[in-house]
């Protein structure tokens, strides 16, 4: 169960970032059917030292008989929408996360890939700029009845420590 009074503690009390397996675990249609409905969600997203709280819905189903799902995402205090559009590959057996911002409607490409471990989805990137290596990952966890979390860590030292930048804990409307 999520505990509400980690959102209320200034930083928040965040949970440790997984390993990652050696290989993204074998995706399957329905991983996320969790998703299925609707959400409110309360979000925390780093601002530098700050973290700044705010609120927002989403609407999600599956679709392709579980082997893809789609996410509409509303944050009415930032005017913001967008779609995540997770698509299995089933050949690969692998998830692949994409994001599409309402302000521009492009696809991301490539998406994130990955899958789920002991029921936590692992969704890991690495970005290379100005000679600087990023490793990031989208991590969906504590899914249970009517609740789940998704969080947004980021690495400069290839994994080894990892910080929180954008968290948001999912309570179903219906």
């Amino acid at each position: 169960m999520l505990d509400d009074s980690q959102l209320d503690t200034d930083p928040p009390r965040l949970d440790a970032v997984p390993a990652l397996p050696a290989a993204p675990a074998p995706g399957r249609p329905g991983d996320f059917d969790f998703l299925d409905g609707r959400w409110r969600i309360h979000h925390l997203k780093r601002r530098g030292a700050a973290w700044d709280r705010f609120d927002g819905t989403a609407r999600c189903w599956s679709i392709l008989d579980g082997a893809g799902s789609v996410e509409e995402l509303r944050i009415p205090a930032r005017n913001f929408h967008g779609l995540g559009l997770r698509l299995l590959d089933v050949s690969q057996q692998l998830w692949n996360d994409h994001w599409v911002n309402a302000a521009s409607g492009v696809l991301a490409v490539p998406g994130l890939q990955g899958g789920f471990v002991d029921g936590t989805g692992l969704f890991p990137s690495v970005d290379e700029a100005q000679g600087r290596t990023t490793h990031s990952m989208g991590i969906w966890d504590r899914i249970a009845p009517g609740q789940c979390r998704w969080r947004q860590v980021f690495s400069t030292d290839g994994g080894q420590t990892w910080q929180h930048d954008w968290v948001m804990h999912w309570r179903r409307q219906d």
